[in-house]
């Protein structure tokens, strides 16, 4: 239906529009039209297309299409958190934080998707037209958005394990974090986070793969590998191992693998996920068996010695 756009309101702490992003759909609704109705509650407050109605108003019109849904409360926040998330230029940060926020309201609609979802996905009975259904939040989310439910996932702990202090040095700053970047600060101890956020925040770093995390050797705090490595060369120390320093080696090698494996959870990777055959699976399935059958014979070589020891 044709509603008059003065009559349109906007509810308070919605979020600003871009102008850009207005002037460009303004241009594309001149030349081919209002392709999607925006759409409002019964009495005429904006659920979704924000950026639509300010190109129509751009454009000098009086009246726009409207769908007219009767949702309230938490639906008409779930819906303009699924509209905010086509904005293409959502930083990492602000995406996250959204997406803590849907899935707290989509579970809060639908207690049932806390366990893995109603496998009949009913739709919402309070609401006239459908916005949503009770699969589990991952399913639902990577639906809407249009992506595998492991980038989700992906996503969703990295806003979780994020400090609020890292965020908030972020966003008070004009750097730019990439996805990538933010899922490296994300699995950093706290006061990590919070110095790496402070690096990329005032330019000391650019990226996340420049940052140096602080080495702990023998009791001794280094701020980098390479310092720890030059004490190590330096001719006047005892450079034998310590069980500090062997802890402190293995404990590199843990942080460097959980570092580098995190690279095949990535889009580039499981994008080839479904191109594997059968016999390439089980032959990395046994390669991978090495791993943990290699660090089980190091720790009962550590046992055994800790055993003759205390005899």
């Amino acid at each position: 239906m044709l509603v008059p756009i003065s009559e349109i309101k906007i509810a308070s702490g919605r979020r600003n529009t871009e102008p850009d992003g207005v002037k460009d759909l303004a241009k594309s609704i001149s030349e081919v039209g209002l392709l999607n109705p925006i759409t409002i509650t019964a009495d005429n407050t904006l659920i979704a297309g924000r950026h639509r109605l300010e190109a129509a108003k751009l454009l000098g019109w009086t009246e726009i299409e409207c769908t007219v849904c009767d949702v309230s409360g938490l639906q008409a926040e779930l819906a303009e958190i699924d509209e905010n998330f086509v904005r293409v230029n959502l930083s990492p940060i602000e995406f996250g934080d959204l997406l803590l926020r849907r899935k707290e309201i989509y579970e809060e609609l639908h207690p049932e998707a806390k366990h893995g979802g109603d496998r009949k996905s009913e739709e919402i009975k309070t609401a006239k037209c459908k916005l949503d259904s009770a699969k589990s939040f991952v399913k639902d989310t990577a639906e809407k958005l249009g992506v595998n439910p492991s980038t989700v996932h992906r996503e969703l702990q990295t806003a979780k394990n994020l400090t609020p202090e890292a965020k908030e040095i972020i966003r008070g700053s004009n750097a730019g974090i990439t996805k990538t970047d933010a899922l490296k600060l994300s699995r950093l101890a706290p006061d990590q986070q919070e110095q790496a956020a402070t690096q990329l925040a005032t330019g000391e770093i650019h990226s996340m793969n420049e940052y140096q995390k602080p080495y702990s050797i023998g009791g001794k705090q280094f701020s980098s590998l390479e310092e720890s490595i030059a004490d190590l060369k330096n001719p006047n120390k005892d450079a034998s191992y310590t069980p500090g320093t062997l802890l402190a080696d293995m404990d590199g090698l843990i942080d460097r693998f959980h570092r580098d494996f995190s690279w095949y959870d990535m889009d580039q990777c499981t994008v080839v996920f479904p191109n594997i055959n059968r016999e390439q699976f089980d032959y990395i399935t046994k390669r991978f068996a090495t791993i943990p059958s290699a660090i089980e014979e190091m720790l009962q070589k550590i046992e055994r010695s800790l055993d003759n020891e205390e005899k």
